[in-house]
């Protein structure tokens, strides 16, 4: 048997070897997690989310942004959609009300991104690692000390089991 039908044979198998899943999350099932917090005044603002799916292969969650938070300009190690169901959002200088997709491709950085008057509600989904990647730190605590905002410690909280654990699990890096 030449190699190129040994490898044919071995993906067969492998497919073959794991049935494909069909899952169904019901989001009112799935607690809020907050995950990002600053203080705004005397006020904490938060980023909240329902982790709906998270795996190696993707995450998946309900985004709720309180009003005013403030996200730094950043990227994803992976594939990143945001589609804005409730609210507005304005990222970079791009006004994005309810209705709105956003692609973002790896390697591609966005933001920074702040909440309107409401907040906002988004559906996130990123293909593969969702980790952010800080694109301008600096520039992120100018714009926090411009609008008298404190940037919190990230809220500890617990991953879900099918999430992957990571080096840097934990430790407050991102916004």
């Amino acid at each position: 048997m030449d190699q190129e039908a040994i490898n044919s044979e071995a993906t067969k198998s492998s497919v073959e070897a794991r049935t494909p899943r069909l899952a169904f999350v019901r989001a009112d099932e799935v607690p809020w997690t907050e995950v990002i917090a600053q203080l705004h005044g005397e006020r904490r603002v938060s980023v909240h989310e329902k982790f709906l799916e998270w795996t190696a292969q993707r995450m998946v969650v309900l985004g709720r942004y309180d009003p005013h938070v403030v996200i730094e300009r950043h990227g994803h190690a992976s594939d990143h959609l945001v589609y804005v169901l409730e609210g507005d959002l304005l990222v970079g200088e791009r006004h994005c009300p309810a209705g709105t997709l956003i692609v973002l491709e790896v390697g591609a950085s966005f933001g920074p991104l702040v909440a309107g008057d409401n907040g906002a509600l988004l559906f996130e989904v990123w293909m593969g690692d969702p980790r952010p990647v800080p694109a301008d730190k600096e520039a992120y605590y100018a714009l926090l000390k411009q609008k008298g905002i404190t940037r919190l410690p990230n809220p500890k909280f617990q991953k879900p089991p099918t999430a992957p654990r990571q080096p840097d699990d934990g430790k407050d890096l991102y916004s």
